[in-house]
C-alpha cells in the first residue's frame, strides 16, 4: 500500500494511510491509496482517470487559486473548511476544499477485494446501531438511492458511540459539524455514470459488496 498522502491536514490517520500529512497548503493531490486500476471491475481504471485525476485534482487546483490572498492561506485543509463553512464571501473556498477533504476520504473508504460484512468491534458497532449487517447495507443503499442529486452518503459516528447513516449534499460534509466520519460513497454521477449509466443502486450495491474498506472505518473509530 502506498502511504503518506500531502496537502492539508488530517494529521491523524487514515486507515493505514495517513491523509494530508503537510500541514498548511499549497495543496497537491494526494496519491491514491492502491493502483488505478485495482477497483476494476466494480470501478474502472477509465472512471478512476475522469474522476480522481480531473475532478478531484481540478478542486485542488481551484482552491489553490481561492485562498491565494486571504486569511487562509497557509492553513490546514480541515481547518479551510470549517472556516469557509456558513460564509458566502468564501463559497468558493468552502466547495472547493470541501470536494478536496471528502474525495480523499472516499478514496480511503475503499479497497480492492474490500466490502462484504464487518468484523471486530465495528461489526459488534454495526449491530448494536441497526440490528445486523442486513439492516445497515439495507438503510444505506436506500440512503444512496433517495439522494436527490448530486451528494455523498456517510457511515459516522454519533453520540454514545452509536453508529448513523448521514446523507450530504453537493459539497457538503459532516466534519464542519464536528461529526466523525467513517466511511463515505460518493454519489456524484461522475463517481459512477461510466461504468452504470444512471443505475445508481447498482453502483451502491457493489460498492457495499466489494470495495467498503471496514479496517479505515474501523480505526477511526472513538473508543
Amino acid at each position: 500500500m502506498r502511504t503518506a498522502l500531502a496537502a492539508g491536514s488530517f494529521t491523524f490517520a487514515f486507515g493505514l494511510r495517513t491523509g494530508f500529512s503537510e500541514t498548511t497548503g499549497p495543496f497537491s493531490l494526494p496519491p491514491l491509496p492502491y493502483a488505478e486500476d485495482a477497483l476494476a471491475p466494480v470501478i474502472s481504471t477509465t472512471t478512476i482517470g475522469f474522476h480522481y485525476g480531473k475532478h478531484h485534482k481540478a478542486y485542488v487546483d481551484n482552491l489553490n487559486k481561492a485562498v491565494e490572498g486571504t486569511e487562509l492561506k497557509g492553513k490546514s485543509l480541515e481547518d479551510v473548511v470549517k472556516a469557509a463553512f456558513g460564509d458566502r464571501r468564501q463559497a468558493a473556498i468552502y466547495n472547493n476544499a470541501a470536494q478536496a477533504w471528502n474525495h480523499t476520504f472516499y478514496w480511503n473508504s475503499m479497497q480492492p477485494n474490500g466490502g462484504g460484512p464487518p468484523t471486530g468491534v465495528i461489526a459488534d458497532r454495526v449491530k448494536d446501531s441497526f440490528g445486523d449487517y442486513t439492516r445497515f447495507r439495507q438503510e444505506f443503499a436506500t440512503a444512496a438511492i433517495t439522494q436527490l442529486g448530486s451528494g455523498w452518503i456517510w457511515l459516522a459516528q454519533g453520540p454514545g458511540k452509536k453508529l448513523v447513516i448521514l446523507k450530504t449534499a453537493n459539497v457538503d460534509t459532516p466534519i464542519v459539524r464536528g461529526t466523525t466520519c467513517l466511511l463515505t460513497c460518493d454519489v456524484w454521477e461522475h463517481a459512477y455514470y461510466l461504468d452504470y449509466q444512471n443505475k445508481r443502486l447498482d453502483y451502491v450495491n457493489a460498492w457495499l459488496d466489494k470495495l467498503t474498506n471496514w479496517e479505515f472505518a474501523s480505526q477511526r473509530l472513538a473508543s
